[in-house]
């Protein structure tokens, strides 16, 4: 094993542990209400808070990256990430919690990065795809084995543990870290910071995601969430005419000038929004509609796992013989087939078709997810990848953290005209409508695409 493959799969557990973490909690929410005597809608605030605040410093990764160096960044971010699980955990009171939380988030949006540009800003053409196939793994395992996990954790502790397991990890990273990772080399200019391109952003990321979060509230909240998500859009816009034109912007975006980085930054968003949604919508389905157990129902979640990793040996062979045109169609197609099915599971369903579906599910995601990663960066300049990689989190962040709200606000308008259990299923067909986006693109882009990484 090289050293660069090492790194790469350091990286990969730092992004673990911060995926892990941050769709961990929601199993743990009513035990926290209940320890905390306060109600659902306020200590759901921990997942919230958690992604606006990643949402919100994220884009200050890639020049805190350039001004202090990688290195030194990824470890502070990990060591913060470390102690305020610690804090979280020893948390007295619901406010403490609260802050704890939001370091977090700072912590994570520093983490997340600056661990994808520590692999990717040497890494040549012929290599990505190899490179970045490692960093793909814990966005695609972490959300489908968090319930699971929670509600061991749960039923057999208490919530406090779901963030003492961070400390270990963490420890042992930063340990390795240390020894690991070359020393960054210090560069004698320093860009200046874009203090308006930051505030711009950061206010659009936090409206899009808090009116996000708002619409799950229920009716009386969905003119102002649609208020706040709309403002939040025109601000993305305007921010992004911004950093077109400032001298020295926060991060550029000339990279969108670049056909598969800009065809990625679209259709993995979309692929964000379902992969997001899906280990969601069916935990609450399989509970809410067939009462199943919390753990029963997390165990089938877990074959959508159980494909991401199945399938991941054989995503470079499958890129590389299919290209990525085809590959990616190929994945779009079971992510959608197999959405379509779920919708037609009835509690008489045989166990191991569900079981099948949801391993169908995984397979589409990790294939579809590994080729979007191996094309993202395949013709960018490595002058420009701290940009782009900055660039691309932010987008991949606001699609994750919508695809939990969406599919919530989805099935919540679909019950006022049918029975739940019919809006649940027509939710799953929605997740596998949004394939037919990706899919269209596919048609419009060049036929070699992508070509110098295979």
């Amino acid at each position: 094993m090289t050293k660069e493959i090492k790194i790469a799969l350091l990286m990969a557990a730092s992004l673990f542990m911060e995926i892990m973490d941050g769709t961990i909690v929601t199993t743990a929410l009513p035990s926290m209400a209940k320890y905390f005597r306060t109600g659902s809608a306020t200590v759901a605030l921990l997942v919230s808070i958690y992604l606006i605040t990643v949402a919100i410093f994220i884009p200050l990764s890639g020049w805190l990256a350039d001004r202090f160096g990688k290195k030194r960044m990824w470890l502070l971010a990990v060591g913060l990430f470390t102690l305020s699980s610690l804090g979280s955990a020893l948390a007295p009171t619901f406010a403490i919690l609260l802050g704890m939380r939001v370091i977090q988030g700072m912590s994570g949006a520093m983490m997340t990065p600056t661990a994808r540009l520590i692999v990717l800003e040497k890494t040549v053409p012929s290599q990505l795809l190899r490179m970045t196939s490692y960093l793909v793994w814990p966005a695609l395992i972490a959300p489908a084995i968090a319930p699971l996990i929670g509600g061991l954790i749960v039923t057999w502790w208490n919530w406090r543990w779901i963030f003492l397991i961070n400390l270990p990890m963490g420890i042992i990273i930063i340990l390795i870290g240390i020894l690991l990772i070359d020393q960054d080399k210090q560069s004698a200019e320093h860009r200046q910071f874009d203090v308006i391109g930051f505030v711009e952003i950061a206010i659009a990321s936090g409206l899009i995601l808090a009116g996000a979060e708002l619409a799950t509230h229920g009716r009386s909240e969905w003119l102002l969430a649609t208020l706040m998500v709309v403002i939040g859009a025109g601000m993305l816009v305007f921010s992004y005419f911004h950093l077109r034109k400032v001298e020295n912007p926060l991060f550029s975006v000339s990279s969108l000038r670049i056909e598969s980085f800009r065809f990625t930054q679209t259709g993995d968003s979309v692929l964000w929004l379902s992969v997001g949604a899906m280990p969601y919508l069916m935990t609450v389905y399989l509970q809410t509609i067939f009462q199943w157990s919390p753990v029963k129902a997390s165990g089938f979640v877990i074959f959508i796992f159980l494909g991401n990793i199945g399938i991941k040996p054989f995503t470079t062979v499958i890129i590389k013989t299919l290209k990525y045109r085809g590959a990616l169609f190929s994945a779009f197609l079971m992510v959608m087939v197999s959405s379509f099915c779920l919708a037609l599971i009835t509690i008489s369903t045989w166990p191991w078709i569900i079981a099948l579906l949801a391993f169908i599910s995984g397979v589409g995601r990790s294939l579809a997810l590994t080729a979007y990663n191996g094309l993202t960066f395949a013709d960018v300049p490595l002058a420009e990848r701290n940009s782009a990689n900055t660039l691309t989190a932010v987008i991949m962040t606001l699609a994750q953290g919508l695809g939990v709200s969406l599919i919530t606000v989805i099935v919540s308008v679909l019950s006022q005209t049918m029975t739940l259990g019919h809006a649940y299923q027509f939710g799953f067909v929605f997740l596998g409508l949004l394939m037919l986006w990706p899919m269209f693109e596919l048609t419009t882009v060049s036929r070699n695409i992508g070509e110098s990484t295979i």
